[in-house]
């Protein structure tokens, strides 16, 4: 089934949020990466920018800039005054106020936006979703899949997350995950079954706690490893 519009959020991270959330060092940066529901992300456009080889996938990536554009400026207020009325749960060091993180959005999306074209020109924003990714086998160094898996587990299940990671690692000998809580703040319960799956099939699995963290309690990622 078609992605539709109406149903999405598109917020998308910075570089620099990426390096945090995912414990990215220099020596991770240069390698092969592809990026996993990046959305709106201007992580692509400014790791572009320093000559590092990213591709992102997004089954958002079949509409057009304006498409994306007027999405997001749909969606940010109600998004921001949600989070207004919660601010016990949200921990508020890397966005200083519900204020600076509408700005921040606001300046991803930009970024996005001015090279998203010229990206999908060069390969770089490709139309693709989970659980199946549509690139060859070890074609990338590191998978990394930002505020998608075990964030909507109410929504996707147990298997769609196992044949997620699965695929993940088919396409590349390392995926980080983050976060691993849900949209409602809870721990996610496959992170647990799933890590036990992997080890039982050869692959390491290790919880890591990150600099990051906006959801209260959320500042840990998933590295699994062949």
């Amino acid at each position: 089934m078609a992605m539709q519009l109406d149903k999405v959020v598109p917020f998308g991270r910075s570089l620099d949020e990426y390096r945090q959330m995912f414990a990215l060092s220099e020596d991770d940066l240069v390698r092969t990466i592809i990026g996993v529901g990046d959305g709106p992300a201007s992580f692509n456009a400014e790791m572009h920018a320093l000559g590092k080889q990213v591709v992102s996938v997004d089954p958002l990536f079949a509409f057009t800039a304006d498409d994306i554009e007027w999405r997001f400026y749909a969606v940010v207020d109600a998004i921001i005054e949600q989070v207004k009325a919660t601010p016990d749960d949200w921990v508020w060091t890397y966005h200083c106020s519900s204020e600076d993180l509408r700005q921040t959005r606001i300046n991803v999306l930009a970024r996005f936006i001015t090279d998203y074209e010229a990206g999908k020109t060069t390969g770089r924003y490709v139309v693709g979703e989970l659980p199946h990714l549509d690139f060859t086998d070890n074609q990338f160094d590191l998978a990394l899949c930002s505020h998608f898996l075990f964030l909507y587990s109410d929504q996707f299940s147990y298997d769609f997350h196992r044949l997620s990671i699965l695929d993940m690692l088919r396409v590349a000998s390392e995926v980080r995950v983050f976060p691993l809580m849900t949209l409602g703040l809870q721990p996610s319960l496959y992170v647990g079954p799933l890590m036990q799956e992997l080890h039982s099939i050869g692959y390491t699995a290790q919880i890591q706690t990150v600099p990051y963290e906006f959801q209260r309690g959320g500042n840990q990622m998933l590295c699994i490893k062949r």
